[in-house]
């Protein structure tokens, strides 16, 4: 059992006088029947069960396991971090999926994106389903005494900002809803881009120093909200038209040098089921394979990339193989000869039986499958489980790291370039790879080396827009555009198209244009 984990409370169901109505993705069920002030007399715990509800919502699909969903949509295809992952990793350069779903190959080859494609739907409704949660908190708790009010505010609201955050990254413009909107009967209107990420900053702004230094495990600290002020705006110019690395590198090197985080000293240890106890990762959502089952949560990144016909999988901590994720050779294609590279990062690739080249993205041996995830533990023995034990970390101190030394890159204020190379290597180091001097720092190598560090983890599609590398034919990867060797795609693609379901549930929002 994870020591100090935090405990998904699933007993408390929904605030019903507080649902919103302006759209049909925002009219969900609230998480208490009763009122809150009903509830806390009954259990002065139950804020913070409830709060534990809206951290597990970026990883569980519904409040009775994993067969559950908070949504009308598919328990196992749709819980949050899955949609990410499919959204970020797959229709990037680096992992491909076989299968087939409806709307996953118009993922996996960026080809035929649609308004009705579910997986894009999936992700929308999601992040309408946190959303409107943290403002029933927020609104109720305006009428309670609670213990801690200020700090626990502060965590839904990033929460909800988090929310917002791939609201604005993933589908560029919604509908801003808040506490103050609860209830209200017509519409909300459309939000730009452009201000959705002024709002959400403002947000992360006001709490990040209500924010503790120390959490309970999963739960959000300061450093928290400064990678996320960080992430956004290292993609400032990508979503507001106006670069602002300067403040990017700010907060990541607030979290360098202020938290009480440090790199952990073995890289596999960061992705295996006892990673709850590294002081590298930020930011967890959690996973039990007891407690906290989930078809969504990692058990998704590591059932999927094991097939027991080619790979012993029981060695990867797994009862099932699934047989769908494979990493095409624009990633371990950054690594070299991988027989012959130093790289722990390297290592990380089940070759044997599998090709190097993805000739068909549907055939299983095409390509090699990840093994970065992992259900084993790295400091002690462990039984394999149907369900993965291994926590996401969707926020990591190596990441900071190298977005400082982008930001440096960029000729940003107040950086500095011996120290950008100084964290660089401190990353490079951990995982045995060579050290670099300050002539190989260049945005290549940047975007090469996140690619190295940081691939399978929910960041690639927003990495290679920054750098201008998703759209169009500057850089081709393996079935981009659904050929082989790859093919342009539109710069419409920077955007996902928004849902034909959210369309039609609010007049007032508009398609991406392009779909």
């Amino acid at each position: 059992m994870k020591n100090k984990i935090l405990k998904l409370v699933f007993s408390f169901v929904v605030i019903s006088s507080l649902t919103i109505g302006c759209t049909s993705d925002l009219d969900t069920k609230p998480l208490i029947e009763l009122s809150l002030d009903e509830l806390l007399a009954q259990d002065p715990n139950a804020v913070e069960g409830i709060l534990s509800r809206l951290y597990g919502s970026f990883a569980l699909s519904g409040p009775q396991g994993e067969g559950s969903s908070d949504i009308s949509d598919d328990a196992g295809e749709s819980p949050f971090l899955r949609g990410i992952v499919n959204l970020q990793d797959f229709a990037a350069d680096a992992m491909k999926n076989r299968w087939g779903d409806n709307g996953l190959d118009q993922l996996t080859t960026t080809t035929d994106w649609t308004p009705d494609n579910k997986f894009f739907r999936y992700l929308y409704n999601r992040i309408f389903f946190t959303i409107p949660q943290c403002n029933n908190l927020l609104a109720a708790m305006q009428n309670v005494n609670v213990d801690n009010a200020e700090a626990i505010n502060a965590e839904v609201r990033f929460i909800r900002a988090l929310a917002n955050f791939y609201l604005i990254d993933v589908f560029g413009k919604g509908v801003k809803a808040t506490e103050e909107n609860i209830g209200q009967l017509d519409p909300l209107p459309e939000i730009s881009r452009k201000d959705l990420f002024a709002w959400v900053e403002s947000e992360l702004l006001d709490v990040v120093d209500k924010l503790p230094d120390t959490n309970t495990y999963g739960r959000a600290t300061n450093a928290a909200a400064q990678m996320l002020l960080a992430k956004l705006y290292l993609n400032a110019e990508v979503y507001t038209g106006t670069e602002q690395y300067e403040k990017a590198a700010f907060y990541a090197n607030k979290v360098i040098t202020e938290s009480s985080f440090s790199l952990d000293p073995d890289f596999i240890s960061l992705f295996s089921a006892d990673n709850n106890t590294s002081n590298e990762i930020i930011f967890p959502l959690i996973a039990d394979a007891t407690s906290s089952k989930s078809f969504g949560n990692t058990t998704y990144l590591v059932n999927g990339s094991l097939n027991s016909a080619t790979m012993p999988i029981a060695e990867f901590g797994a009862t099932e193989g699934w047989g769908g994720h494979r990493s095409s050779k624009a990633w371990y294609g950054l690594f070299g000869n991988l027989e012959t590279s130093t790289d722990v990062r390297a290592s990380l690739f089940w070759t044997e039986g599998h090709e190097y080249e993805m000739t068909d993205y549907k055939e299983w041996t095409d390509g090699y499958p990840s093994t970065k995830f992992r259900n084993t533990n790295y400091y002690s023995s462990s039984s394999a489980t149907k369900f993965s034990n291994t926590d996401f970390p969707l926020f990591r101190l190596a990441d900071a790291y190298l977005m400082y030394a982008e930001c440096a890159v960029r000729n940003a204020a107040g950086t500095n370039m011996n120290t950008a190379v100084a964290y660089v290597n401190a990353v490079r180091k951990r995982s045995n790879a060579s050290e670099i001097t300050q002539n190989d720092l260049t945005e290549q190598f940047i975007i090469d080396e996140r690619g190295r560090e940081l691939n399978f983890e929910g960041h690639r599609r927003t990495d290679l827009i920054r750098f201008g590398l998703f759209t169009g034919s500057s850089y081709l990867w393996p079935w981009k555009g659904g050929v082989k060797d790859g093919t342009s795609i539109p710069a419409t693609y920077k955007l996902y198209p928004i849902p034909s379901s959210a369309l039609q549930a609010n007049p007032n929002l508009t398609q991406n244009p392009g779909y």
